[in-house]
């Protein structure tokens, strides 16, 4: 199956904790102001935006595989940046970035040996990496109430079988597929974040069982999402991990 297509009008609604965990990315960034930035997985444009005021002499490019996403990012954004649809492993610039942005995306890129390669690629001599993605751990007693449903003869036909959507990382594999890759000045480490949803059910629907929901019939969500939630304590708590990723091409 291809990459899921996000509703992407109620994810903006309800990830502010994504624009959190975005900000401090973006805290980390050392920019002049004229900087071509690229913001890979940029989602509906909230940590776009951002960018593009830091960098008013420079180009802030967003891409994300979503064509939702990118839908509701050009209505924020207007022309004032260049939006593009496409898996950030198949991504051509016509020429490459001084900096790449990413936030929550990379833990959805199954092969990070060649995301790591085709970002080195797209980025200068010099160019700097800021990410943060879901890392080793990452809600895992969430992962294991919803695994805990695979048997449930609803649901099995559509999951069964089926190859995860995600690769949460371990700092020690990350350090070694970038230093692969060829970057340098490298810099990886996990930080534990819990949350408790304001729109459960919604964030449940359009975040965390995005991937469940896009293989089940869709007369089967409410029942998947209903079952989740049952198993789980209310009010809902999950204990993200997020891996904070910075590196240099040298």
């Amino acid at each position: 199956m291809g990459p899921v297509e996000w509703d992407a009008e109620t994810y903006d609604r309800v990830s502010d904790p994504q624009l959190d965990w975005g900000r401090e990315v973006i805290d980390r960034l050392d920019l002049r102001g004229d900087e071509a930035v690229l913001d890979a997985g940029c989602g509906t444009g909230r940590l776009t935006e951002l960018l593009l005021d830091l960098v008013p002499d420079g180009r802030v490019i967003g891409v994300d595989a979503s064509r939702k996403m990118i839908e509701q990012a050009r209505a924020r954004l207007g022309d004032g940046v260049e939006l593009i649809v496409s898996d950030v492993l198949a991504l051509e610039l016509p020429e490459p970035v001084d900096v790449i942005f990413s936030n929550a995306m990379f833990h959805w890129v199954i092969d990070h040996d060649r995301l790591f390669r085709r970002l080195h690629e797209l980025v200068v001599p010099g160019g700097v990496l800021e990410a943060q993605c879901g890392g080793q751990g990452n809600v895992a007693e969430f992962e294991r109430a919803v695994e805990s449903l695979g048997g449930d003869e609803r649901f099995a036909p559509y999951l069964r079988g089926e190859r995860r959507g995600w690769n949460f990382a371990s700092v020690g594999d990350t350090e070694a597929r970038l230093e692969r890759a060829g970057w340098t000045e490298i810099r990886v480490r996990l930080e534990p974040r819990r949350i408790t949803p304001g729109e459960p059910r919604e964030w449940l629907r359009v975040v965390s069982l995005s991937w469940h929901l896009d293989r089940l019939p869709s007369a089967l969500h409410d029942e998947f999402i209903d079952a989740v939630l049952g198993s789980m304590a209310l009010p809902l708590v999950l204990d993200y991990v997020r891996l904070n990723i910075s590196a240099r091409r040298p």
